[in-house]
């Protein structure tokens, strides 16, 4: 059953691209028709601190402007939030999680503050230092949350990044390249 409205929050910390992909995420719904809104929690922040973002998607139009408190997904780019910050606050027990780690679900599990959604994980750096050389964790994680909460094909959402990124980039086109293929492994390799 396609949801009418999806509502996502992103966790992650100043510098590794939560509010990036969250805009991103908008911008690519958008161009496919959806109605969108995509936008940070500002707070005091600054590199390293914890930082929320949001997108709204929807087949109608949204009227709702506010954070998301209830959210249908949660993304955690950086898996020692676990700790300290309650990501699943809210979540949607059909809904899902998707957290970047290098650990097994099952280390993941009690972090999790007994949450009984779907969980997926992710080693975004892994996908990033493979393609792209460097740690940019946000471009696998955006593949990942398109793929868990299906909002679009991958035929789509490949297509639409890859005009993005291509604009985004036009003068880098050795960077478009290197995040496509992040984006096509990241859809692989979610879990």
């Amino acid at each position: 059953m396609e949801r009418q409205l999806t509502e996502i929050r992103w966790h992650g910390r100043g510098g590794q691209g939560a509010k990036t992909a969250a805009l991103l995420l908008a911008d690519v719904a958008f161009a496919i028709g959806k109605h969108v809104q995509g936008f940070p929690e500002y707070g005091p922040e600054r590199m390293g601190a914890p930082i929320t973002a949001y997108d709204r998607i929807s087949n109608s139009e949204i009227r709702v402007h506010s954070n998301i408190y209830e959210p249908d997904f949660v993304v955690v780019v950086d898996d020692t939030l676990l700790h300290t910050v309650d990501v699943t606050k809210g979540l949607k027990k059909d809904g899902a999680i998707l957290i970047n780690t290098e650990k097994s679900k099952e280390e993941i599990l009690p972090l999790l503050k007994g949450y009984e959604g779907e969980v997926y994980t992710i080693n975004a750096k892994d996908v990033s230092m493979r393609t792209l050389g460097k740690y940019f964790p946000n471009t696998p994680l955006l593949a990942a949350v398109v793929k868990v909460s299906g909002l679009m094909s991958e035929e789509t959402f490949l297509r639409e990044m890859e005009k993005s990124l291509r604009h985004k980039f036009r003068k880098k086109l050795d960077v478009l390249d290197g995040n496509m293929k992040a984006l096509k492994l990241a859809l692989k390799e979610v879990a």
